[in-house]
């Protein structure tokens, strides 16, 4: 048996009205739990929206350009339930459940104690220095505990910060200025052609 719900934007924190990007799916197409569904970007990162459960893609309510937001419908979902369902016959009581053997439970090993002794010692260690890293490695410090942020790199910021998102809107600001001053034409002021150093424009 089949069982059609709706599939919403879940919990996608403080953004609103964020862009979709890409539709993963069409109508007709078969899903499993977790298979993303549409592709959202918002000015920090791209998200995949997964399906909640194993179906087959009915109706989709909204298309690449779409601006959305917490509980915006995505699609109808023609959700399938489980194999193994038995039919009982009109009347008929159904066989009680099979009592499922509950494991003992075990305890965890206790951890090694080392007896050595150490560089250094602290409270909290923060793992990778990218931009959660290093504002919960600071907020962590400013409370009060003796903290050790550990990055394989010798600058903060991870990749996001000194590779990815922020060189790269460097660039894009860099363009803008040079068509903004190449448009002045139009206004009576003329710059010579842009000559570009690329080893500085990578320093920038």
């Amino acid at each position: 048996m089949a069982n059609l719900i709706e599939v919403k934007v879940p919990d996608i924190g403080d953004f609103k009205d964020v862009p979709v990007i890409e539709v993963l799916v069409k109508p007709g197409d078969t899903v499993r739990a977790e298979d993303a569904l549409i592709t959202l970007e918002s000015d920090k990162a791209t998200l995949d929206v997964p399906s909640p459960a194993a179906g087959i893609v009915g109706d989709i309510k909204l298309k690449v350009g779409d601006k959305v937001s917490e509980g915006a419908l995505i699609l109808m979902l023609d959700a399938q339930e489980g194999a193994g369902v038995q039919t009982v016959a009109p009347g008929a009581a159904p066989p009680p459940p099979a009592a499922t053997p509950v494991a003992a439970p075990v305890a965890a090993p206790a951890a090694g104690a080392y007896a050595g002794s150490v560089d250094v010692e602290c409270e909290m260690l923060v793992l990778g220095a990218g931009p959660g890293g290093y504002s919960a490695a600071f907020r962590s410090a400013d409370l009060g505990m003796k903290t050790v942020l550990v990055e394989r790199y010798a600058t903060l910021g991870g990749v996001c910060l000194n590779v990815g998102c922020i060189p790269s809107k460097a660039l894009l600001h860099t363009a803008a200025v040079m068509d903004e001053a190449k448009a002045m034409a139009h206004h009576g002021i003329v710059y010579a052609e842009p000559q570009v150093d690329i080893d500085k424009l990578r320093g920038f």
